[in-house]
């Protein structure tokens, strides 16, 4: 195991390599260590990478030494081929081998009888008592879309309290632990939910900043862990490792995908195993209405035994752009709505003919089981990278002169999450239907695009306050029928504990901030 993870950790070129380096400056390498660096590259026919090594300061050399040590120019070459080269599919029939995942794999929120919701959400809130879950955040992106080149978790969505997307996760946090505390009657500050939050390079530090900065918003700092996905090198269109500058290698994270590597490379799953954790819930940062560690979830995950379960939206119609959870050749896959021929995409379930056969909308919100996350040196090599053609800016390695092309000259190499899916057995996977006005609003465009920016963010989350309320017993009155009403986390994690409110009129829009 151990030479295994030692491997992972080259090749990753993120986690805890990454972060030494911060600490101290490299050393220029021996003149033996050099030479055997550049034969490296040389019998890869990647050393291009040294043609301005020469030139540069004793501090640039040491830098650019240390950087290309941590990449295995062959590995490179070997994806970079496998992904350019995908193994040939017959495109004769793209709905054929599709199938809906079956009855004994899913269930729905939308209409699964209240008592088995009820079961699940107590059985999850005993684990979380029992400070056997955990949850990771993929929060590596940035908020370019939107105007900003802060963290997207730091982005303020306009929200009456002014919280940002990390604040809001960290309350529900701070919620779940009290609820599951309440019901267990154990000591407050002994039921922890670790919150493992994964950056790139680039929002790695400000994100530690904003967290320190806000006091981890209320959470213990021992227990909000922050570490980095890995990194990969930009490959030119011939599948040549291209340079940023003279004196460092232009790289990419490598997608979401990266997860896997980063859990071994950055030590998370040695301090997971320390605490006892046993169920773990990864979501991206983006979808403000994410129920984090959401004990129906983990309850029914639980009781399904199953290594990987995953959360699904309706499909709006049989248009919507979307990933789809189901069967592809007897395995459990998503696949892409490009992938999908009309006939397919319109196909209605035999069983419910006012609803698509095709519905289960892939949101990124995942549960994994512990026992299988300790099994991701054995398989993550096995899985396959995808090719994104992009415009990268890169130093001409002929002449010097920096470039930056106005088509796409290279291709990024990345992981999707989702490919892990198909090496499991259907006993092992499940998926559960939620509503998606209660549990997905992502956050992709900038504020005024009307779909999926700031504003339909603002406008989910103050609705289903406003929800809340009415469901409660009380009136919500307002000139503008669309103002909502902002719960605070702290004060419902899902709509519970507003009993006092019954019979009550509260004025939209508003916010609910202190307790009850």
């Amino acid at each position: 195991m151990e030479s295994v993870q030692n491997v992972l950790k080259k090749l990753s070129m993120g986690g805890t390599a990454g972060t030494a380096s911060k600490d101290a400056p490299p050393r220029e390498p021996s003149t033996d260590d050099l030479k055997a660096l550049r034969k490296k590259y040389a019998d890869a026919k990647q050393d291009q990478v040294f043609a301005f090594y020469d030139d540069l300061s004793s501090i640039e050399k040491a830098t650019l030494y240390h950087q290309l040590a941590g990449i295995d120019p062959e590995y490179i070459n070997k994806i970079a081929h496998r992904a350019l080269n995908p193994p040939k599919t017959d495109n004769a029939a793209k709905g054929s081998g599709l199938e809906p995942l079956p009855d004994s794999a899913t269930a729905s929120i939308l209409d699964s009888k209240p008592e088995d919701i009820k079961k699940w959400y107590d059985s999850g809130l005993d684990l979380i008592a029992a400070n056997k879950a955990a949850v990771v955040l993929m929060a590596g992106g940035q908020g370019t879309r939107l105007g900003s080149s802060d963290p997207k978790g730091c982005f303020d969505i306009g929200l009456p309290s002014g919280k940002s997307l990390f604040q809001i996760q960290a309350e529900r946090i701070r919620k779940l632990e009290r609820l599951a505390h309440k019901k267990a009657g154990r000591d407050a500050d002994k039921v922890v939910v670790p919150w493992y939050v994964m950056t790139s390079g680039p929002t790695r530090g400000p994100t530690e900043d904003y967290f320190r900065r806000n006091n981890y918003f209320g959470l213990n700092k021992e227990n909000v862990v922050i570490f980095e996905q890995g990194v990969l090198p930009c490959i030119s269109n011939e599948g040549k490792i291209l340079l940023e500058s003279k004196g460092q290698v232009a790289v990419a994270p490598d997608g979401n995908g990266g997860i896997y590597q980063a859990l071994i490379t950055s030590s998370i799953m040695e301090d997971m195993r320390k605490r006892g954790i046993e169920h773990i819930h990864a979501y991206c940062v983006d979808n403000c209405l994410v129920k984090v560690a959401d004990p129906v979830f983990l309850g029914f995950s639980a009781a399904k035994q199953v290594d990987i379960a995953t959360k699904v939206v309706r499909k709006r119609n049989a248009t919507e752009p979307v990933g789809l959870i189901l069967l592809k050749n007897g395995k459990p896959d998503v696949v892409e709505y490009s992938e999908i021929d009309k006939e397919t995409a319109e196909a209605k379930d035999p069983k419910q003919p006012s609803v698509l056969k095709f519905r289960a909308a892939n949101i990124v919100n995942h549960y994994y089981s512990f026992r299988f996350l300790e099994s991701i040196p054995e398989w993550s090599d096995k899985l396959p990278h995808h090719v994104a053609r992009k415009k990268i800016p890169y130093v001409d390695t002929e002449n010097g002169t920096p470039v930056k092309p106005e088509k796409p000259n290279g291709i990024k190499l990345e992981q999707f999450v989702f490919d892990v899916f198909p090496m499991l057995e259907l006993s092992k996977f499940a998926c559960m239907e939620v509503e998606r006005r209660d549990e997905f609003s992502p956050l992709k465009n900038a504020r005024g695009t009307g779909e999926d920016d700031p504003d339909t963010s603002k406008k989910d989350i103050m609705n289903q306050g406003k929800r809340w309320l009415q469901e409660a017993g009380a009136t919500v009155v307002s000139e503008d029928q669309d103002e909502g009403v902002e719960i605070s986390p702290l004060i419902s994690y899902g709509g519970e504990g507003l009993d006092k409110l019954n019979g009550k009129t509260v004025s939209a829009p508003a916010v609910l901030e202190k307790e009850l």
